[in-house]
């Protein structure tokens, strides 16, 4: 196991630095000192290696954004769900991905392979989608409650809107590398904080 988090970890700044297309396989095993063949021998396809760098990644990205938990088995709240703290980590994250754009390229490629429901990453992206989307929504929820969030909307929609944002920006980032994602994810968390009354 301590071979595979190596790998992993090693994996993650190849591509970050190399970029998606730069980082082969051929790459990946030469930085950790194995062939091919020995690198694969710890995964089951090129696929299945990839989805692992990209759940590497969550977990690196979870600790910014202020939870607990495997990707696998579910995020969790690190405490109690403070909006601002999530918007924080939130924002902290998506401004990151802008520092690896290798690997913004592989998730955003790879999620689109996924779509098949044969493919190595299918299950990786739904269980991710619904993690994030549950973390999200007891966020709001809970800021719903105590009257820091507009509650027209329930949260649950909320939390879809959140990924599909941050998701498009990442497409649009790519086309556009001057477009400033953070600075647009930030404008739909300013959108559900009602103005406060002097």
């Amino acid at each position: 196991m301590a071979k595979r988090e190596e790998i992993l970890t090693r994996a993650l700044d190849v591509i970050a630095r190399e970029g998606y297309r730069g980082a082969s396989v051929k790459e990946l095993a030469d930085a950790v000192g194995l062939s091919q063949a020995g690198l694969l021998h710890y995964f089951d396809s090129k696929e299945e290696l990839f989805t692992e760098i990209l759940r590497k990644r969550d977990e690196i990205d979870s600790v910014s954004l202020g939870v607990n938990g495997d990707p696998v088995q579910g995020l969790t709240a690190a405490g109690d769900l403070d909006l601002d703290a999530v918007r924080t980590g939130y924002l902290g994250v998506v401004r990151h991905n802008a520092d690896v754009p290798g690997l913004v390229h592989l998730f955003a490629r790879l999620s689109v392979d996924a779509a098949d429901p044969e493919h190595a990453a299918h299950g990786y992206f739904v269980q991710r989608g619904a993690d994030l989307r549950g973390f999200f929504a007891a966020a709001i929820a809970a800021g719903q409650a105590s009257g820091d969030i507009d509650d027209r909307v329930e949260p649950d929609v909320l939390a879809r809107l959140f990924q599909a944002v941050a998701d498009g920006m990442q497409v649009q980032w790519m086309l556009e590398p001057d477009v400033d994602m953070a600075t647009t994810v930030d404008a739909l968390f300013e959108l559900l904080t009602p103005r406060k009354t002097s």
